[in-house]
């Protein structure tokens, strides 16, 4: 549970640290840079970060604010809204890279033996893949 809840504190604080953006706002732009058009749905988006929907409203608005994403009303569904990742918000994320890597790198992939890491890795899939 220690490290539930630790670690997370810890990314986030040192990417935020690094770059400006939270881990919250990395999560974001990552997905929806890995999205086709670079754009999801705010239901989609909520789900891929793991964020009530009020939460990734402000969330979004906030990054809209400073012009990383743009969010607009789905065009064939006028109840729901879209956001797209803008050049800026690439840009924001390919900067942002190699800071969250780095602390992953640190505060994880360091701290664990090198020969355990493949066996490591199959059970943590295994453990995934149980929870859906």
């Amino acid at each position: 549970m220690r490290v539930m809840i630790a670690l997370p504190r810890a990314l986030d604080d040192d990417v935020l640290r690094a770059t400006g953006l939270s881990m919250t706002e990395y999560a974001v732009l990552m997905n929806l840079s890995e999205a086709e058009n670079h754009e999801l749905r705010m239901t989609e988006l909520a789900a891929a970060t793991a964020l009530s929907a009020s939460r990734i409203t402000r969330v979004v608005e906030a990054m809209q604010s400073r012009g990383l994403v743009v969010k607009r009303r789905h065009p064939d569904d006028a109840r729901g809204n879209v956001t797209t990742l803008t050049p800026e918000g690439f840009e924001r994320l390919r900067a942002a890279w190699p800071a969250h890597l780095a602390s992953a790198r640190e505060r994880v992939v360091d701290q664990l033996d090198p020969a355990s890491m493949a066996a490591l890795a199959r059970q943590f899939e295994r453990v995934a893949e149980g929870l859906g």
